[in-house]
Order: structure tokens, then sequence, then C-alpha cells
């Protein structure tokens, strides 16, 4: 009886915790999120990209790894009836004569963000993103340099390739071409680590004018760092 007793008890004990745990377990998973740290080298400041998607929800909350809240999101009304799903955002992006970087990773420091937060079915649901401190050097940008003129039939953009940061690892370069004239029109593409040029197609050029180039480094935990150039057309 002593042994069936024990049995008994033991059996219940698995089952609170069991219990304790179901609701946890049960959780939804975010389908995507991610924190990184963009810098732009030419402008001389940086700040924090911040991304998470998943199924519709009305209330969510981030913490740092310390477990500070950070920020809390109610959707209410017909945004908490229909739900979000995809939420982006940059933080402001300060000069580095008002904030340094240094300063920036000290409010952001490195480890795992959790997303915490209900589906509009009352469902919880789950997150986490890891931010590290691995920033990259800025691309150098080779052709064409500040106030070149470039020939919209050959169209090349080269940098020098970025040297991988210390424990990581330059995993993209990311292309952005703009012309504000006369309406914004823009190219983004991205390119493998080993790639350093990128042409763009004659036709983006038709009419345009007051255009910029800028290629971003980024690093496998999603890091990046810019550099830009402005450029004539001949």
């Amino acid at each position: 009886m002593r042994r069936a007793g024990t049995l008994l008890i033991a059996v219940a004990a698995v089952a609170i915790v069991t219990a304790a745990m179901a609701p946890e377990a049960a959780a939804k998973r975010l389908s995507d999120q991610f924190i990184r740290i963009e810098v732009n080298d030419t402008d001389g400041d940086a700040g924090i990209h911040l991304f998470l998607d998943g199924e519709g929800w009305d209330t969510m909350q981030l913490r740092d790894p310390e477990g500070n809240v950070l920020f809390s999101i109610l959707g209410e009304g017909s945004v908490g009836f229909q739900g979000i799903t995809e939420t982006f955002f940059e933080s402001a992006e300060p000069s580095f004569d008002e904030q340094t970087l240094d300063e920036l990773l000290e409010l952001f420091p490195e480890g795992i963000y959790t997303y915490k937060g209900t589906t509009t079915e009352g469902k919880k649901l789950r997150g986490r993103a890891r931010l590290t401190h691995r920033i990259p050097d800025a691309p150098v940008q080779v052709s064409p340099l500040e106030g070149d003129e470039v020939d919209p039939e050959d169209a090349v953009f080269t940098w020098e390739p970025v040297a991988d940061p210390p424990g990581s690892s330059i995993v993209a370069y990311e292309i952005v071409v703009e012309c504000e004239e006369p309406t914004v029109r823009k190219i983004l593409a991205q390119v493998d680590g080993s790639v350093t040029s990128y042409t763009a197609a004659p036709e983006f050029f038709e009419n345009a004018d007051e255009c910029k180039w800028e290629v971003l480094s980024i690093e496998e935990s999603g890091n990046q760092t810019i550099s830009e150039v402005e450029f004539d057309l001949e």
C-alpha cells in the first residue's frame, strides 16, 4: 500500500506540473521577428529596427534581456477586432554628436528580446529575437563617387568587399538607387556577400535627375551599415 500511495502521489505531481505548463506550451508562435542595429556611416548616426509578423493580434509587448518592458501595443475598437499582423518600425537616429554608438548599445544590450501578446481569439502569442553588437564596417564605394556622371546605358555600381566582423560574417549587400526627379523612384536589390557590383537597367534612369546610391553591408544576425553617394547622369 505504501508503494501504491507513492505512485499515486507521483502521478498527481506530474499532472499538476503538466497542467501548469500547458498554457505556455499551447502558445502560438510569431511567424517572423527580428531586432537589429542600423548604422549610417555617411550621415554619422545609428538606430534600432524592429519587425514582427504573426497571426492577427490585439496586444503585444516587448521585453529586453533584463526583463524591462520596451513597448506595449494595444489594438482597440475596429483595429482590436480586426487584428494586427505585421509591424515594423525604426527608432529615431540622432547623430553621433548627440548619441554615440556606444550609448545606443548600452540602451539595447545583447541578448534575447521576448515578444508576448494575445491573438484576437484570446490565444497567447510568443516570439524571441536575438540582438548582437556585431556591427559590420561601412562599405567603401568605388564607383560612382560623389558628383560623378553616370551613363544610364552602363550604370554599374561597385564597392570594396567588407571584412567579416569578429565572430560573424558578411552574408549580403543591399543596394538602393534612388532618383527624385521628375518623380521619386527607387531600386532595392540584395546580392550575396561575395558580390561587389550591381548593374541598373537603363530604363530606370529615363528622364531622371537628383540621384544617389547606397550600399549596405549586412552581417549574419542582420545588423547593417550604410554608405551613400550622390551622382549625376550624363
